[in-house]
């Protein structure tokens, strides 16, 4: 039985955010923008056993993610370039999603997310850069 990550959850803490959007060559105009937009991310997740529905709403973007643990799927990097992402369970209480640029050059990028008691840690990273997001359940 796959743990249950359902619900909606806000921003407790972030860090190295301007650092991941930096690595992904995201200019710095750009950064500014992107950062106060997601300083207050919201983000629900609708989960049926390993199928999950993912919507991270910010004042500027909304993005939408569904997948089935296991399943390649279509999605967009943090800076917008699409990719094919795979999730698989990590550990009992952790998924972790590769993501694989369909066109140009980047670096490798990845997210993963783990329940920790009532906190969600959310991780992104972009070849060594990694970026850490705490959320808690309202």
């Amino acid at each position: 039985m796959p743990p249950n990550f359902a619900g909606t959850w806000k921003m407790k803490s972030s860090e190295n955010f301007d650092e991941l959007l930096k690595a992904l060559g995201v200019n710095a105009m750009l950064r500014k923008v992107a950062g106060a937009a997601a300083a207050k991310p919201h983000v629900e997740i609708r989960q049926d056993g390993e199928q999950f529905y993912i919507k991270t709403s910010t004042s500027v973007r909304t993005t939408e993610i569904s997948f089935h643990i296991g399943e390649e799927f279509d999605e967009e990097t943090v800076d917008g370039r699409k990719c094919k992402s795979l999730a698989t369970w990590e550990s009992e209480n952790k998924m972790y999603c590769k993501q694989k640029l369909i066109d140009g050059d980047g670096p490798i990028t990845y997210w993963s997310q783990e329940l920790c008691g009532n906190e969600l840690i959310l991780i992104f990273g972009a070849d060594d850069v990694v970026c850490t997001r705490i959320y808690t359940r309202e």
